[in-house]
């Protein structure tokens, strides 16, 4: 896609935090120490009345920082020069932002196309945080990254409380009690962090990952690494691509045997823009021994295993089989501290050294991140799939 011309608009006198959790979001966009920096690159900051508060912050902490305190919400959408928020606000929501407001978050368009059409017709500048490139330079800026983290860690302490086992080896007067035995599907960040913390656990760790450069992490955190690897499997950027219905066939063969002896199995495989995988079918569940347990991080992508809820735990046979796309929300202080950065570095790339707002489509980060711009979808693969429900 060409790129758009760059545009710089007037100066951003309001940046905007709202309360999500009316969605069952426990985080927020911004913290106070993430406001006090903000303000002193030159913004004026509210914050809605309560927003901070599932993650430990109050409004008069905030005031301290610097921001006002919004008691209406409705009147600081369509005031806001710039809202920053966690995950995609509702068509509602988009409805209320003034014309060339800029929104930044994870905006997750590809499930949420009634809020990218919205905020394309309303002429918002919205970055998606998703969409911001896997390069040195973007690093602070990575919220999947810095989320993914969290979320790999939990996912193993909810493996290892729901595992009929206990983690560790136990060698007792009593008799020895093995450890248990954890399969992490998928080796991103998410999936490296679930391996290092079952590991730290105790538990006897194997996993796989379709991308060659996988092994060697998963080998360097003690894990044995479960090979099905092709040379195609890695897509540009360091991610996974999606696999032919062949390589899965023989990803699925592989893993077979391996969840089968499972006491926990931690699901973590996911392609951007994709649905997840289906790397454990039905059948492979029934080999599993009651009691043993599978834990999604794609359930929100439709799950790696082909009996995952998205909206709740299922029992089958014995096995639970738990959601976990929004684990993140379980440590609501830290994920918040984590991803406000990753906000207030996007901010501070797109403020000028006059203190106005520039967003420069020649800046690779953010031609990469700008989902809507100018009236128009500018993600390509968004975009497609809005002509496709267009022509349904």
């Amino acid at each position: 896609m060409k790129a758009a011309p760059r545009w710089k608009p007037a100066f951003v006198p309001q940046i905007f935090v709202p309360d999500e959790r009316g969605a069952g979001e426990t985080r927020v966009a911004a913290t106070p120490a993430t406001t006090e920096r903000l303000v002193r690159l030159g913004h004026a900051v509210s914050v809605q009345s309560g927003a901070g508060a599932a993650a430990g912050h109050t409004d008069a902490v905030y005031r301290e920082a610097g921001a006002a305190i919004a008691d209406d919400p409705e009147a600081a959408w369509a005031r806001a020069d710039v809202v920053l928020v966690v995950g995609p606000p509702s068509p509602e929501a988009a409805e209320r932002l003034a014309e060339g407001a800029t929104l930044i978050g994870l905006l997750a368009p590809a499930r949420n196309l009634d809020t990218v059409r919205v905020l394309a017709r309303r002429g918002v500048n919205a970055l998606a945080l998703e969409l911001v490139p896997r390069i040195s330079r973007a690093q602070g800026m990575d919220a999947l990254t810095s989320q993914a983290n969290l979320a790999g860690y939990r996912a193993a302490i909810v493996a290892a409380s729901s595992a009929p086992c206990s983690f560790p080896l136990f060698m007792t007067a009593a008799g020895t009690l093995r450890p248990a035995t954890v399969v992490v599907l998928g080796a991103g960040v998410a999936g490296l962090q679930a391996i290092a913390t079952a590991r730290r656990l105790g538990a006897l760790v194997r996993a796989n990952d379709i991308r060659p450069a996988a092994a060697e992490e998963v080998r360097s955190l003690g894990a044995e690494f479960i090979d099905t690897t092709s040379e195609a499997g890695q897509a540009e950027g360091g991610y996974a691509r999606a696999a032919s219905a062949s390589e899965l066939s023989a990803q699925q063969e592989v893993l077979a045997a391996h969840i089968a002896e499972a006491d926990a199995v931690i699901c973590t495989a996911v392609v951007p823009g994709k649905p997840a995988p289906t790397l454990v079918p039905a059948e492979m569940v029934e080999r599993m021994s009651p009691g043993a347990g599978i834990v999604d991080l794609a359930a929100a992508e439709g799950g790696n295993c082909a009996l995952t809820d998205p909206d709740g735990e299922v029992d089958h046979h014995g096995v639970r089989i738990i959601p976990a796309a929004d684990l993140p929300r379980s440590l609501p202080g830290e994920a918040s501290s984590l991803y406000a950065r990753n906000q207030q570095a996007v901010v501070q790339l797109l403020t000028g050294d006059d203190g106005a707002l520039v967003l420069d489509t020649d800046d690779a980060i953010v031609d990469a991140a700008l989902l809507t711009a100018g009236g128009e979808v500018r993600h390509g693969p968004t975009a497609e799939q809005l002509g496709e429900r267009e022509h349904a």
